[in-house]
């Protein structure tokens, strides 16, 4: 059977990961988080004290680094490597979070993940999941689908997840970073955040993960189904 490009775009903690990554499980395709390499540039900046203005180091950092994932044996999850090392409990700290939109918003930055990210699903059978994968990484992807949610039902998601890796942060902290990562990633110039004209809405505050996933299942059953009946005229 053909394989084809899934996008899955939307705000942050509605459930693009966990919902992509089990969508990818079931259909055996390969799975790539692209707001974890805006993570890993994120990082490597901070950690070599190079400023977000400061454009020409930020370019010569892009030459240096090698972003890539690695699938853990043990817990069968791809993590974010960054020159062979893996990085993945690092990106998601809350520092990161705070300076991953403006990071993501840089052209140069923005230009060099999207030609990697085209790279490594140009055999398509790829689930990806990020800001703007249905718009500009993959407009031609057969199945788009936008997600969104309620402000505080989002927070509360995340501050879960930061209390998994041992980082307490007041709900009312990841409120305000939420908004601001809202903000920045849907006005910037370079590719913002926005539904595409052909993806299908999927509001999660009420939803489990696993109805979510039965929802973006539906749809690639249906698109499959329509490329087969195409080709069989």
């Amino acid at each position: 059977m053909q394989k084809i490009v899934i996008a899955i775009d939307g705000y942050s903690s509605c459930g693009k990961s966990t919902t992509a990554k089990a969508v990818a499980a079931e259909l055996g395709y390969a799975y790539i988080d692209t707001g974890a390499m805006y993570r890993g540039v994120t990082l490597y900046l901070l950690e070599n004290n190079i400023a977000f203005h400061d454009l020409p180091r930020i370019e010569q950092a892009l030459h240096e680094m090698q972003v890539s994932f690695k699938r853990n044996r043990q817990t069968g999850r791809n993590e974010l490597c960054l020159n062979g090392k893996v990085r993945e409990d690092e990106i998601r700290q809350m520092r990161i979070s705070n300076s991953v939109s403006e990071v993501s918003g840089l052209p140069l930055v923005r230009h060099a993940m999207v030609r990697q990210q085209q790279q490594m699903a140009r055999r398509r059978g790829v689930v990806m999941d990020g800001r703007d994968i249905g718009t500009t990484v993959f407009p031609d992807a057969e199945v788009k689908v936008f997600m969104t949610a309620e402000v505080l039902t989002r927070a509360l998601r995340r501050q879960e997840e930061l209390a998994a890796k041992n980082e307490h942060v007041p709900v009312e902290d990841i409120v305000d970073n939420l908004q601001k990562r809202d903000y920045l990633d849907s006005t910037r110039t370079e590719s913002p955040l926005r539904r595409a004209s052909d993806a299908v809405l999927l509001d999660t505050t009420h939803m489990m993960i696993d109805e979510q996933v039965d929802f973006v299942l539906e749809r690639v059953s249906a698109a499959l189904f329509s490329r087969a009946a195409a080709r069989a005229k």
